[in-house]
């Protein structure tokens, strides 16, 4: 029997839009069920039931109030949940850390502002690494607590924990989505972006997130009038030149044989769908390594805390911590020029294909506390080993998505990237939506589902 949460996020709204089905039906279901399976899974840090009810019932008035729903905001009803770097007025925001468990922010940001101007219904604040630093947390979508859900990626934290789940989830151009109106956007690396059971699910979200406000450093034009991410998930996407790589900038970096096979099936699917395909060499060499490093670091160092907070951190946070107040601002300011510099040679090279395809990940999803079981620098020796390809398109600043088209045989998944031209999610997304069309996957759950 299908049940609520084996609709997809297009299907709920529409379910919605006709009175099939109830914003307050909907919510009460997701929020019996994070009930039932968070301490499981671990997806949110707080659960805004209060919220959640409170703007179920005002769904209901609109849809009960409205002669043509089809004037009612695209997501209404929907439940959506907050990844817990984003600020919601009113509700806790702990940043992944004890050092904010009482923090509430008096403010949205602008992305949370989008996503109620939608409709949506937020049902919490999903879980994250601490200051969202390194790439591993688990997520609310594939549980089947939330039909979709907002995240964000500094160096592939929306492909990262799409491939080992089993999602889609695009990591938008830079500038596509506002990160205000608090967080800087200096060096450009991390932006929002949807996670989603479905291609459409995901295009229809970014749709809904997408947009600049006064004072963001990076814009996207919007695209030409009547023209949708929707709409490009829901048209074929011609044929395409595409390029290949297995290459990577992380020495010691060996790509897995499951995670080879990924790449290799998704090979042969493209070119079997007519697309052309082709081996490159990746433009973007481990002279960026120690770069993106210094950003990072100094990245780690942005989030305000007293002297008596800083023995509260886990061991990680304070060893980039550490690492971040060593960078001066000479050095911060080259590495920032130097990635600008390399970027631009490589983009050369890359925009001469409408799409780059590599594995995700270099490593099948790794067993809980493989990252934390040894001290902090082999941690984040093991990050980089384990993601080596995600972050060189936060560098670059193009759009790339992880498509969950391969499961080992022990039934873990395994996704591959796609990267596209800055600006350019189109193609990558009518291009998944093939992909999806050709080897479905919304059906494949874990067993808790």
């Amino acid at each position: 029997m299908t049940q609520v949460h084996d609709l997809t996020l297009i299907e709920l709204a529409a379910a919605i839009r006709a009175r099939e089905l109830s914003p307050s039906v909907v919510t009460d279901h997701y929020l019996r069920r994070t009930q039932e399976l968070n301490d499981q899974v671990g997806a949110f840090y707080t659960v805004t039931a209060e919220l959640a009810v409170e703007q179920a019932l005002a769904a209901e008035k609109a849809v009960a109030g409205t002669a043509d729903l089809a004037e009612l905001p695209p997501l209404t009803g929907v439940p959506i949940p907050i990844k817990d770097l984003n600020m919601v007025a009113g509700v806790r925001q702990t940043l992944g850390s004890v050092a904010y468990a009482d923090y509430v922010p008096d403010t949205d940001d602008y992305v949370v502002t989008r996503l109620k101007d939608a409709g949506v219904v937020i049902t919490g604040k999903t879980s994250t690494p601490e200051f969202g630093l390194p790439p591993y947390t688990e997520t609310a979508v594939a549980a089947g607590l939330a039909p979709a859900a907002q995240g964000s990626d500094g160096g592939g934290s929306i492909r990262i924990p799409s491939s080992v789940c089993g999602l889609f989830g695009i990591k938008p151009s830079r500038g596509r989505i506002s990160g205000g109106p608090l967080v800087p956007d200096l060096e450009g690396l991390s932006t929002n972006g949807p996670l989603a059971r479905t291609v459409a699910d995901a295009a229809l979200l970014l749709d809904v997130m997408s947009g600049n406000f006064p004072g963001d450093m990076y814009t996207q034009p919007p695209l030409p009038p009547g023209g949708s991410f929707l709409g490009c998930a829901r048209r074929p996407p011609g044929r395409l030149k595409i390029g290949r790589t297995l290459q990577n900038p992380v020495d010691g970096a060996d790509v897995h044989p499951d995670c080879v096979t990924a790449y290799e099936e998704a090979s042969a699917l493209l070119a079997s769908l007519g697309h052309e395909v082709e081996d490159i060499a990746m433009p973007l060499g481990p002279d960026v390594i120690p770069f993106f490093e210094a950003l990072w670091y100094a990245h780690a160092t942005l989030v305000p805390l007293a002297r008596e907070q800083e023995d509260t951190m886990l061991p990680l946070t304070r060893y980039l911590r550490g690492r971040g107040q060593a960078v001066t601002a000479a050095e911060l300011c080259f590495a920032q020029g130097y990635l600008q510099f390399v970027t631009r040679a490589a983009l050369a090279t890359l925009n001469a294909y409408d799409a780059i395809l590599t594995p995700t990940l270099a490593q099948p999803p790794r067993p809980v506390g493989y990252f934390d079981e040894v001290d902090p620098a082999e941690n984040f020796e093991r990050q980089k080993r384990f993601t080596p390809f995600t972050a060189l398109y936060n560098v670059s600043g193009q759009p790339a998505v992880n498509v969950p088209l391969h499961w080992t045989a022990e039934g873990l998944p395994i996704g591959v990237m796609l990267a596209g031209r800055i600006g350019d999610e189109g193609p990558l997304i009518s291009l998944s939506a093939q992909l999806e069309e050709a080897r479905p996957w919304k059906d494949r759950h874990p067993p808790l589902w």
